[in-house]
């Protein structure tokens, strides 16, 4: 990521409490997005289209950006994460997508793109742009990868004060179910359930800050107030760019978790439907990929790009996939929607110190 979106960032992540628009170009097509998605590297070609690039508004995290929806904020398009998306579609959030006006949607990974849970009566409701890791980022300074074996150090009073998660309830469970022994979350019962949340009930008082964006946390381990957290690529790309001790591991022995994001046009959109498409197919060009991988250490939904890619690239910055990885993930799939609930109510009581 480059100064000017690093920056960009923190102004918008100040501003998206508001829900309203906090970089305004394109009035025709507004995107409701996390913070730092404006870098207008990811879609170059619409700006090349249509001389500027679009509206965007911000969110926190995915219930918040529900909530203001079901208020009656409105804009074109959103960049949900796989646990949301079901839930959104249950609740006339969505509209379908009309794919014969996406060229590359047979290029996207097939396990992304097809999985039923974004689907609804023959119809497709997301497109999977961008996907990572969760794992421990760390001051190579102060720790190795060996005193980071296993998760269970976030909850070692040694670290009081001196470690963050991120300010996100599928990120946190995720942590939580992979320190207790839980690989798949879909199938969890009310004992592991339980079990997860007790652990973050331990964590609790060890966390500085509960991160809200890869640059609030980028700030918090810069200055050295935060050892290691749990994150995603991207702090490690954009660290380890800009030359600090940083480095990531995903070898822990309870494993890592895995994520896709991606946009979908929402219901009774405001603005041009036309744009809307002119914004996806900007974002599936294999440039987008390129950036997205160099630059942000993410993986891009377009398979044949990422093919195009060299292996040594994408496992510096935590992008392989080997078997071993694989069978040690725990893929943030969509859970039952009282699971997730559950998890959503849970978390800010533990976050409040309950």
């Amino acid at each position: 990521m480059t100064y000017f979106a690093r920056t960009a960032s923190i102004a918008a992540t100040a501003l998206m409490v508001t829900g309203v628009a906090a970089l305004a170009d394109d009035a025709e097509l507004t995107v409701f997005d996390w913070a730092g998605y404006e870098d207008p590297e990811f879609f170059t070609a619409y700006i090349e289209q249509h001389g500027e690039g679009p509206t965007f508004a911000f969110f926190g995290d995915e219930e918040e950006a529900f909530q203001k929806l079901r208020s009656g904020f409105r804009a074109d398009a959103a960049h949900p994460c796989s646990q949301s998306v079901p839930k959104w579609i249950e609740a006339g959030l969505l509209a379908p997508l009309d794919t014969s006006r996406i060229p590359r949607w047979d290029e996207l990974e097939a396990s992304f793109r097809d999985i039923e849970a974004f689907q609804k009566d023959g119809e497709y409701y997301f497109v999977p742009v961008d996907w990572g890791n969760t794992a421990v980022v760390y001051n190579t300074d102060e720790l190795t990868a060996d005193d980071l074996s296993t998760l269970q150090v976030f909850a070692d009073p040694m670290y009081a004060g001196r470690i963050s998660i991120g300010d996100n309830v599928d990120d946190a469970y995720a942590l939580a179910f992979l320190a207790t022994g839980v690989k798949d979350w879909t199938t969890a019962t009310d004992e592991q359930f339980e079990a997860a949340s007790a652990f973050l009930r331990q964590v609790h008082p060890n966390v500085r800050a509960y991160w809200a964006d890869g640059a609030s946390l980028a700030q918090l381990m810069q200055s050295g107030e935060v050892l290691f957290a749990w994150a995603w690529n991207e702090t490690f790309s954009t660290m380890s760019y800009e030359g600090h001790p940083i480095g990531m591991t995903r070898d822990m022995d309870e494993g890592s978790s895995s994520w896709v994001c991606g946009y979908s046009r929402l219901a009774d959109a405001p603005g041009s439907e036309d744009k809307f498409y002119d914004f996806i197919n900007a974002w599936l060009e294999p440039a987008t990929a390129d950036y997205l991988v160099n630059a942000w250490g993410y993986g891009h939904g377009n398979a044949v790009a990422m093919a195009a890619m060299s292996n040594e690239d994408l496992a510096y910055v935590g992008l392989d996939s080997t078997d071993a990885h694989r069978a040690n993930t725990l893929w943030q799939a969509p859970v039952p929607p009282a699971l997730r609930e559950r998890m959503i109510a849970e978390f800010e009581l533990i976050k409040a110190g309950f």
